[in-house]
């Protein structure tokens, strides 16, 4: 690790601590799933998740598809655009494995595996996940799930730990906030809060970028049904989907299928 990674490391931790002492102890589950509670500056958000990110990197093999990462990038390059976003340094990875999974992470990190692309029928589901991961990335939901796991006391140690060098398992639990946990076992579903307005904020990025909105509704309900299998995608253990979000974005489609018609190709 080089001088400027530890410093980086030092000065995250700091800036938990020091936000420990404006944490008020005590909270319900429901005010937890509700106060958007920021411990971590986006600086230091963002350099969490490409702590994550380049861990992830260096334990998964990418994908020797050069058409389906040449996808993947026109896509998302797409997709962020019209999200506009203030994150400016995006990378798009598919990586080698045959699980129905994909994440982000901040930093504008968004990985694919090849898995996943078998359950999708067209470029505009693609897109779909593309724009719900963006969403959760450009509303820090991982900041916030800092935040509420820090304020129930159970995380601030766990997250100042995550930060030493060679700390394996509370950096798997950093992960598991940040939306990868599932790489590592550690598996923390968004929150309903958090999983509308990723979807919210997803179909309205993928519909300015000129994809359908009604793919997004057609991916949720496939994934709904191969959840209720006996081994249900990874993808459905960190994002759950059920007849009321499908409900929700249905009530989304009026609003959003105006924009795909200006910006369709």
């Amino acid at each position: 690790m080089t001088e400027n990674g530890e410093l980086g490391r030092r000065t995250v931790l700091v800036g938990l601590v020091s936000a420990a002492g404006t944490v008020v102890v005590g909270c319900s589950a429901d005010q937890l799933g509700t106060m958007p509670l920021m411990l971590v500056s986006p600086e230091q958000e963002r350099q969490l998740g490409l702590e994550t990110w380049e861990r992830i990197r260096s334990e998964n093999t990418a994908s020797s598809n050069t058409e389906l990462q040449k996808r993947l990038e026109a896509i998302g390059s797409r997709v962020v655009q019209a999200s506009d976003s203030p994150e400016q340094s995006w990378e798009f990875l598919v990586f080698k494995s045959d699980q129905i999974n994909a994440f982000a992470v901040p930093g504008g990190k968004v990985g694919f595996y090849e898995g996943i692309f078998n359950v999708m029928a067209n470029d505009d589901q693609v897109a779909t996940v593309m724009g719900h991961e963006v969403g959760h990335i450009n509303a820090r939901h991982g900041a916030q799930r800092i935040g509420a796991s820090a304020a129930a006391q159970i995380g601030l140690q766990a997250i100042g730990a995550a930060l030493q060098v060679g700390n394996v398992g509370y950096a798997n639990e950093i992960a598991g906030l940040l939306g990868a946990g599932v790489q590592y076992g550690v598996i923390l579903p968004y929150s309903r809060k958090h999983e509308y307005e990723a979807d919210r904020l997803g179909v309205g990025y993928m519909a300015q970028a000129g994809y359908s909105p009604n793919e997004a509704l057609a991916f949720w309900q496939n994934m709904t049904k191969l959840q209720g299998g006996q081994k249900p995608p990874e993808f459905m253990s960190t994002h759950p989907s059920d007849t009321a979000r499908i409900a929700a974005l249905q009530d989304l489609l009026p609003s959003v299928l105006p924009v795909y018609e200006q910006n369709r190709a």
